[in-house]
């Protein structure tokens, strides 16, 4: 069976889209709300996330730390932030090769944002077989596909309850979306 190159989710947030894109915009804020980021680094000028940054994002998944190295993308306020994951290492992203592109799309709902993260495979040059092994040896038996849908969705719902109760909100379900 092929592998799944794509996956993505989404959630309502109670704010504005400009807020919520104020938030996830950010690298080095990140490792709030995802269960493997530990935040970021950004290189170079920092004035607010923009097409060509690039940052070095801290990861953690169980023992195992690594780097990455990321280059915004798309950087459109209030509706649209990607990046894509160009470089890997334990300590520095020396290992350059296409891997992933993650991206976030924000659509005002009634008074509130439809959040929509998704997580592209860029190992395109991998044959499904090799890719596979290795993500079952990286994600303790999972494909990145089903390993990444619940990582979209634990980084969603803490963004939404971060936010919420950063508005004083009173907390709602989980899913909201």
């Amino acid at each position: 069976m092929p592998r799944t190159m794509s996956v993505s989710d989404s959630i309502l947030i109670r704010a504005e889209p400009s807020v919520v894109y104020e938030q996830l915009s950010d690298p080095t804020a990140m490792g709030r709300w995802s269960p493997e980021n530990r935040g970021a680094r950004v290189l170079g000028e920092r004035r607010g996330s923009y097409v060509g940054m690039v940052f070095e994002g801290r990861n953690k998944r169980g023992s195992f730390r690594w780097t990455t190295r990321c280059t915004v993308t798309a950087a459109d306020p209030g509706r649209r932030f990607a990046f894509r994951v160009h470089a890997i290492g334990a300590r520095r992203p020396r290992l350059r090769a296409p891997i992933a592109l993650w991206e976030y799309r924000f659509e005002a709902v009634d008074g509130a944002t439809r959040v929509t993260e998704t997580w592209t495979d860029n190992r395109r040059a991998w044959p499904d077989f090799l890719a596979d092994a290795f993500d079952r040896v990286a994600t303790r038996g999972h494909t990145f596909a089903e390993f990444q849908r619940g990582n979209i969705r634990t980084t969603l719902i803490r963004l939404k309850a971060a936010l919420e109760q950063d508005a004083g909100l009173a907390p709602e379900g989980p899913h909201g979306g």
